[in-house]
């Protein structure tokens, strides 16, 4: 049954077309339990405190208000065992411990310094709530905190590749795409009771054919980068402003450039605007050592604390004080123009369309509150205005849109991700090549594993889930793409040679038939993520060869 509100039916309002927005949200999997203090993992930790709790405070005050809203949320299943790892969540609760200790401090010391005191109290509370949230509200259990919005109706949350693989490189073994869905698809059934009825391509990384492994689990549709659905064959009636029915029957939908060009530019977007916190200046690299010391890694590596007291200002190095009310105002200003601006594009597509279109507009979840520290309120203040002050346009999911619009035209979407230029140059370059030759080497010998030992037991059947596992942990995009950017390099390194590494330890030990049983239990204990993996999900019974132009080709550096 399609709401009466979102069909455009409302009393004498009649909408004329419908917004998407679409937040993906993903974290390599960076747990380090062999070290008790680990840079890495901050990675986590300021993600969680800064954008995760925030967006579900902003959710359910939005929920509590009475206020009718959809947003698509992607949970990436690395993500989703992080926060339900308890040796993690105990380390982000002393993590936000700390947090609240230096928030104190900070609060003592500018005492005397109106400038930044309003701020320093600020953190003290965001930090607060945080901990408030984590520990007594949802009492450990994030992902259940998703669940429940989901539950009202209010969220539809989707998954992605089960490590975030990059379906267009990796498929040299169409086994290695299976795996990382139907691995995601357990860990999704898992922890919210049902199969996810959307599936967002890793770096929207698209390869026709690649869409009937999704249809497999009943994913019922995707996404795509704006030229990807363009450049569709045949070419799509409605452009990028309605979806397409892949030949398998899959839906995919196209992102929309202009909503997207206003939230991500960095010259044009509205994160860059001079009032807006700064996101560099921070008092970890501000303070002397001697007092910022206790609270940062081992006393001497200079990190961000989340502690920042000044606005973008310029494109210069001087910064001024960060004022928060005139942060705010702007956050409204600028939900407001994205707001109009979307009544405008829907406007005009209304006279020319013989259907409702919808906009579609997807951003990585981190931007909002850690990367645009007024992002979960920007979000706030536009689906209010989008409740409270307009008819022509209303929000929704796909998978409501495909409830409404049940036919739609068929087409097979081009060779496509939202990376750089357009398609793989971001993970297949100069300075990450060098991986995919051991990948696609380590994908033919899990699929030998799984097609040899087809019905393992006891501690060959530990020692095959494990080789998976590293096999997955491998193939995560994060480490080309840090590879790319030049940032934490030697980091995506190393975290890639260590699973290529265990994966061959494990491979050879197992055609050997001489399995270490005290090594496998690091392994199992280090890398535990996707208790309930299954190796088999390698065998090549699971997969069908794709038809000639639809086949790939090895690409060795």
């Amino acid at each position: 049954m399609v709401d009466e509100k979102l069909s455009g039916k409302v009393g004498s309002e009649v909408t004329q077309g419908y917004l998407a927005l679409v937040l993906h949200a993903h974290l390599p999997y960076v747990r380090h339990p062999e070290h008790e203090h680990f840079l890495e993992e901050k990675w986590f930790y300021e993600a969680v405190t800064e954008t995760y709790l925030p967006l579900l405070w902003t959710f359910e005050k939005l929920l509590e208000d009475g206020v009718d809203f959809r947003v698509t949320f992607n949970l990436s299943p690395t993500l989703i065992s992080m926060l339900s790892d308890d040796l993690l969540r105990q380390r982000y609760a002393r993590h936000l411990e700390k947090l609240i200790e230096l928030a104190g401090r900070e609060v003592e010391r500018t005492r005397n310094q109106p400038e930044f005191h309003a701020t320093a109290l600020m953190y003290q509370d965001l930090f607060s709530r945080a901990h408030y949230l984590f520990t007594e509200k949802y009492r450990w259990n994030v992902v259940q905190a998703f669940k429940k919005l989901q539950d009202a109706g209010k969220i539809e949350v989707i998954t992605t590749g089960a490590t975030h693989g990059y379906f267009p490189l990796l498929g040299l073994q169409r086994e290695a795409i299976h795996a990382q869905v139907a691995t995601a698809v357990k860990v999704y059934e898992s922890h919210f009771g049902r199969r996810p009825l959307g599936f967002w391509l890793p770096e929207c990384g698209y390869h026709p054919g690649d869409e009937r492994i999704l249809k497999k689990f009943g994913i019922k549709y995707f996404f795509v980068e704006s030229h990807g659905l363009l450049h569709a064959s045949p070419r799509p009636k409605y452009g990028y402003f309605a979806p397409v029915y892949t030949p398998s029957g899959v839906a995919a939908f196209g992102r929309d450039m202009e909503s997207s060009k206003q939230v991500w530019s960095t010259r044009e977007g509205y994160p860059g605007d001079f009032d807006y916190r700064d996101f560099y200046r921070d008092i970890g690299y501000d303070l002397d050592l001697d007092y910022i010391g206790p609270h940062i890694l081992n006393g001497t590596i200079r990190t961000h604390t989340g502690i920042k007291y000044y606005r973008i200002t310029g494109l210069s190095d001087y910064k001024e004080p960060y004022v928060r009310s005139c942060a705010l105002e702007k956050a409204a200003l600028h939900a407001g123009n994205f707001m109009f601006n979307r009544e405008k594009q829907v406007e005009w597509l209304a006279q020319i369309l013989d259907r409702k279109p919808i906009v579609v507009a997807p951003y990585d979840a981190e931007l909002f509150g850690h990367w645009w520290f007024e992002g979960p309120q920007w979000l706030d203040y536009l689906i209010r205005k989008i409740y409270y002050d307009q008819t022509t346009i209303k929000m929704i999911t796909p998978g409501e849109y495909l409830q409404i619009y049940p036919c739609n035209q068929v087409a097979t979407p081009s060779e496509s991700s939202w990376g750089w230029k357009g398609y793989h140059e971001v993970w297949l370059n100069g300075a990450n090549d060098w991986i995919w030759r051991h990948l696609h080497k380590a994908g033919e010998r899990m699929v030998e594993l799984a097609n040899t030992y087809g019905a393992a037991e006891g501690t060959l059947k530990r020692a095959l889930n494990q080789a998976a596992r590293e096999l997955l942990l491998a193939q995560s995009s994060d480490w080309p793409f840090i590879m790319k950017t030049g940032a934490m390099d030697e980091y995506a390194r190393n975290r890639f040679k260590t699973h290529i590494s265990y994966f061959t330890g494990l491979y050879e030990n197992i055609k050997k038939s001489a399995v270490n049983e005290g090594w496998l239990a690091e392994l199992e204990q280090r890398d535990n993520l996707f208790p309930q993996i299954d190796y088999r999900v390698y065998q090549s019974r699971n997969v069908e060869r794709l038809p000639g132009p639809l086949a790939r080709r090895a690409v060795y550096a």
